[in-house]
């Protein structure tokens, strides 16, 4: 993998960034921290209904503490090439790996919540060596997959605005920096979100974009999830079909028993003091994400892992966020949001979706063609969950190969 950045002229400095490593007192601190916890009583449920189970947790916290190896994190993190560049006066991190094929296509992906980069690492050779993964040479991609304010090695902000809409704009300012006259965008989670304002905005260059969870939901529905949230909506509109009203469903039992978490860290992020003084609420609170998503991890550290998301891939980054401090800075980012999650957004350049099987939400192809009015793909996938670069980098990439093919 190629460990050179090159900056157009007389753009502003991106220098290479060296990953930090832990001590062995940082990491024996870490251990001890864990071995330290204070167990509340166990839940009075067999299920995820009143949220991380105690059994999960508290095996997690011991595979951790005894059996995870510690340094792993550092180790995948430190054989990629690692940059830094200042824009709008915060420090950015990316990993940049440039194809050994010639006219690979430039691609950003964004992460979300709560991943990092850690959740994007297997995809990078599949997409910039596609020759040593069964695909043409013709689909390559030059990868750049930068953390968000707050997340990992970027800087934390230190003024207000740092949402979605300044990322995507810092995002074009980032791939012209490094310069890409031309490149595509893809993301998922808050990346998904990111990449729609990227549409959205249509910078000079951004031939298309891919998303994994799709901006789609029309506005007479998305009103009543949102109202639901706070329990004063309603049933769907009497307009959707039987498809669109599946999905409707799928998303108000997310709005209604799901999203505890997202309503937190969206009105009072600073509350989360444990986040940095408890390396196992902090886990507790990564995990407590989709109900697919917590089978899929805690079938994990029951020795079930589905696809690539095993208890090892999982521990990364929750050992990622407590090395560097993000717990809090990362949650920061649902207060400074101003867009609906899944609503319409009015991207008008190119896009493509792809619906993996056990995303929070299936997006109906109706709602995905007047979302996207440009719409160059849409595939539904029979596998995979709402991290579907984490769990199926295979799948995943082949996907953005399909989606882009025709921007090349």
């Amino acid at each position: 993998m190629s460990a050179t950045t090159e900056t157009s002229a007389g753009a502003a400095a991106v220098q290479p960034f060296t990953i930090p490593v832990a001590s062995e007192a940082e990491l024996e601190t870490l251990r001890a921290r864990i071995t330290a916890t204070r167990w509340p009583d166990p839940e009075l449920v067999a299920d995820f209904s009143q949220g991380v189970q105690q059994a999960v947790t508290q095996e997690l916290a011991r595979y951790w503490a005894t059996e995870y190896d510690m340094h792993r994190c550092a180790a995948r993190l430190g054989a990629l090439p690692h940059f830094v560049t200042e824009i709008d006066g915060l420090d950015i991190h990316f990993i940049h790996v440039r194809s050994p094929h010639e006219n690979a296509l430039p691609v950003i992906i964004t992460h979300g919540w709560p991943g990092s980069v850690i959740e994007l690492l297997n995809v990078i050779d599949p997409l910039v060596n596609p020759t040593a993964h069964g695909a043409s040479a013709a689909d390559a991609f030059d990868v750049v997959i930068p953390s968000m304010p707050g997340y990992g090695y970027s800087g934390k902000p230190r003024d207000l605005g740092w949402g979605p809409v300044r990322i995507a704009q810092a995002w074009d300012t980032l791939m012209k920096r490094l310069g890409y006259q031309s490149y595509v965008a893809q993301g998922g989670d808050w990346g998904a979100i990111i990449t729609d304002m990227m549409g959205v905005q249509a910078p000079a260059g951004l031939l298309g974009i891919h998303t994994n969870m799709a901006g789609a939901v029309p506005a007479d529905a998305w009103l009543v999830l949102v109202r639901n949230v706070f329990g004063a909506g309603g049933p769907p509109p009497s307009s959707l079909s039987e498809e669109e009203s599946r999905s409707f469903e799928q998303l108000n039992f997310f709005f209604t028993t799901g999203v505890g978490y997202g309503v937190q860290m969206g009105t009072k992020p600073q509350t989360l003091y444990g986040l940095a003084d408890s390396p196992v609420t902090l886990a507790a609170w990564m995990i407590n994400h989709d109900a697919s998503s917590y089978q899929d991890i805690a079938g994990a550290f029951a020795g079930r892992p589905v696809g690539n998301l095993t208890r090892d891939e999982v521990l990364d980054n929750v050992t990622f966020y407590w090395l560097t401090n993000t717990g809090v800075s990362s949650t920061r980012l649902y207060w400074e949001n101003t867009v609906g999650f899944f609503d319409v957004k009015g991207v008008s350049i190119p896009a493509a979706v792809s619906t993996f099987a056990h995303e929070i939400y299936k997006v109906p192809r109706s709602w995905a063609e007047r979302a996207y009015p440009k719409l160059i793909y849409f595939n539904e996938l029979d596998r995979g969950n709402h991290f579907a670069a984490w769990q199926e980098p295979g799948l995943f990439s082949a996907e953005l190969r399909a989606a882009f093919r025709s921007l090349r």
